[in-house]
């Protein structure tokens, strides 16, 4: 895969990247490609929002679930195993 280094970055640049990667729990790399891709009008523009959004209407369609075990019981198990 082909790479790209910019030198002279200007700093207030890289700060606004840096903020909105971890805003968006990116590393600083793939919120340059997120940024690059949206303003170039890149296939990929809110894939992620989209499938977040599916996800999210999947589990609100479930309804609320009990568990019949609770997570450190489970947790418990299988190191006992």
């Amino acid at each position: 895969m082909p790479s790209l280094h910019i030198r002279n970055f200007p700093e207030d640049l890289y700060q606004t990247l840096s903020f909105r990667a971890e805003q968006a729990h990116r590393s600083l790399a793939q919120q340059a490609l997120f940024e690059l891709r949206r303003a170039t009008g890149g296939a990929n523009t809110g894939q992620r929002e989209r499938i977040l959004e599916a996800i999210s209407q999947g589990i609100a369609g479930m309804g609320a679930r009990t568990l019949r075990v609770p997570p450190e019981g489970m947790l418990r198990a299988g190191r006992n195993r």
